[in-house]
């Protein structure tokens, strides 16, 4: 991804060493918006890892401004057997607060859907809570469609373990 200046100043950009503060501080300010303030696990030492490693499967687009990390958007590539392409799936977008309605939000998305058309990716996906209306009407104005009749499916925790072990 390419640097990109945006109208007020801030930069868009791949995040980079030393960016992991601040985008774990915008992951607990995510899960402190969607009711789970203690979920949160990650560390800067994790997000390092993940994110710089040696064979890197997640990555992030930042939003810089005035120096500090104020939007994020952290994607890994999915894969769909009916288009045989690689796709996107968006795992959190984030701009705080103080911050939004300067079009942060739409650029970061905007950024992942011009990787997938330089790649020939064919889907950008993620999911939305169903009560978090400000965030459903943003995705309607920029396009996104709903899946229906798709429902999300968790296994983790003891579930996860058990099956696991047979």
């Amino acid at each position: 991804m390419t640097l990109r200046v945006l109208s007020d100043g801030a930069v868009l950009r791949a995040a980079r060493p030393g960016d992991e503060p601040g985008i774990l501080s915008c992951i607990q300010a995510l899960a402190d918006y969607e009711r789970e303030p203690d979920a949160v696990e990650n560390t800067a030492d994790d997000l390092t890892r993940t994110l710089f490693g040696a064979d890197p499967k997640a990555f992030t687009h930042v939003v810089e401004r005035d120096g500090a990390v104020v939007g994020i958007a952290i994607w890994f590539l999915t894969y769909s057997t009916w288009t045989g392409t690689h796709g996107i799936w968006l795992e959190d977008l984030y701009v705080h607060d103080e911050q939004r309605g300067r079009g942060y939000g739409k650029a970061l998305i905007a950024s992942l859907a011009e990787v997938c058309v330089e790649r020939g990716y064919r889907r950008l996906e993620w999911t939305v809570l169903d009560w978090n209306a400000p965030s459903i009407a943003f995705y309607r104005s920029i396009g996104a469609d709903p899946m229906a009749e798709w429902t999300t499916q968790r296994l983790s925790g003891d579930a996860l373990s058990a099956l696991a072990a047979g």
